[in-house]
């Protein structure tokens, strides 16, 4: 497959077809355990030709099939390790590919955005695309200055696709959810759906761009391609040379690796809205790349795609975040609770014991509580068991929580972020970036009476 399909009811039927498959193939797994076949054996082949089936389409039909797909991928450590090996390598397959779009569909909206002498601008462009992903794919080129770029131009039809597969998925959601357990398939579309208007705008993609590369300018670690050009579905940036993505640490990099480049994953996340007021919202590890270092130090981390950016009121995270991590940290479960109720995380009229709630969320801040914390996909996949267990007291306590507007691109955020760590296994100095760069977390100053 070379384009988006174009015909809706194309989309949808191969869409539909996932819960279908997934049952047809538990149908034939119960005939082979009727006939003898070990049951570990046959759910372990049913939950690999799942897993193909299930990303293969996803990476097929990009678009908001993709999205969701990416969106999945960084959530692959908190689920089962039993339900997480067979999906792992598809996972990883699809934060960083898909098929590429004709050569010369590229060249055509080229010539649209650019202006029919755009020869004479991009001087030279390579025929293969570099990587692709949800709604565009990258050519490296030359602009007419020497220097490299890299050219991102989204799919014809990328914006009715997009729309489109997050309705049918959002529809599907609870057919969906036994193919990929663990996780809550629901609110993960719905916010892929309210932030799609702004994925399609290269406009502004741009201008968050722009604001990113020159907060982070010079700096030692992270780097940030500038903007060279823009047209309404074509992005031109500089090219940023590296040999690999965060998706390749986390398959074949060295402990040390993954430790050096969790450090800059999590302080690029919380840097980035003290810089420029704004939060880099889509951290899947396709958009983090290994940057070697000119002097032969350690290697830096580039930064891609900001397409999805939480333009944070404030001009900064909010301190009141801080703060009640601080006071969950310090067990104080009246004023957490009392905080949280101030911010709209409890609503007026919903009891909730304190001693509960602190017991509810002190394994999140438990990172926080220590000079290192060591990620992982079992930290990971206790929190997840623990929350969706109707069993638990937990569950109960998360039922009742309430996510204000204003915090769920921050959450989604930081949810996507922890679940990167963790497939990285890494080990980070997470209190000390917090105390440097949250708002709210360090201790207050005494009082000088």
């Amino acid at each position: 497959m070379t384009e988006l399909p174009r015909k809706a009811a194309a989309r949808t039927a191969r869409l539909a077809a996932l819960p279908l498959g997934y049952a047809g193939r538990n149908a034939i797994g119960l005939g082979k355990r009727l006939g003898g076949k070990p049951a570990e054996a046959v759910m372990n082949e049913i939950q690999q030709r799942t897993a193909e089936q299930l990303f293969r389409t996803l990476g097929d039909l990009k678009g908001g099939a993709m999205k969701f797909g990416q969106a999945l991928s960084v959530l692959e450590a908190a689920l089962p390790e039993e339900m997480a090996a067979p999906y792992r390598e598809q996972l990883v397959k699809l934060q960083d590919s898909a098929p590429p779009m004709p050569t010369q569909v590229v060249r055509d909206a080229l010539a649209r955005e650019l202006g029919p002498d755009w020869k004479d601008q991009l001087v030279w462009l390579d025929g293969g695309p570099t990587a692709a992903a949800s709604i565009g794919q990258v050519h490296k080129g030359r602009w007419h200055d020497g220097r490299e770029v890299a050219v991102k131009v989204q799919y014809p039809g990328a914006g009715d696709a997009l729309r489109s597969d997050l309705r049918q998925l959002a529809r599907l959601a609870r057919t969906i959810g036994p193919l990929v357990p663990g996780v809550d398939i629901k609110p993960l579309v719905a916010e892929l759906q309210a932030r799609a208007t702004e994925e399609l705008d290269y406009a502004l993609e741009a201008e968050a761009q722009r604001t990113f590369a020159a907060a982070f300018r010079g700096d030692p670690e992270i780097v940030v391609p500038d903007v060279v050009a823009v047209g309404e579905t074509v992005l031109v940036t500089e090219w940023l040379e590296s040999p690999a993505s965060l998706a390749s640490v986390i398959t074949e990099g060295s402990q040390e690796e993954r430790d050096h480049f969790a450090d800059l994953f999590v302080r690029f996340l919380f840097a980035g809205p003290a810089r420029t007021g704004m939060l880099h919202a889509d951290p899947h590890p396709g958009n983090f790349r290994v940057v070697p270092d000119p002097d032969g130090g350690p290697a830096r981390m580039g930064v891609l795609d900001f397409g999805a950016v939480a333009r944070l009121p404030e001009g900064a995270l909010p301190a009141a975040m801080g703060s009640l991590i601080r006071i969950a940290g310090i067990e104080d479960d009246e004023s957490l609770l009392e905080g949280l109720r101030s911010e709209g995380f409890v609503k007026d009229r919903v009891r909730i014991d304190p001693a509960q709630l602190l017991d509810y969320l002190s394994p999140f801040v438990e990172p926080t509580q220590v000079e290192r914390f060591r990620f992982s996909r079992a930290w990971m996949q206790r929190q997840f068991q623990r929350i969706n267990d109707p069993r638990s007291p937990s569950y109960t306590i998360a039922m009742k929580l309430n996510l204000p507007p204003s915090y769920l691109l921050i959450h989604r955020t930081w949810l996507g972020g922890i679940g990167v760590l963790s497939q990285l296994e890494a080990e980070a100095p997470f209190r000390q970036i917090l105390t440097e760069s949250l708002p709210g977390f360090a201790e207050p100053d005494p009082d000088p009476s």
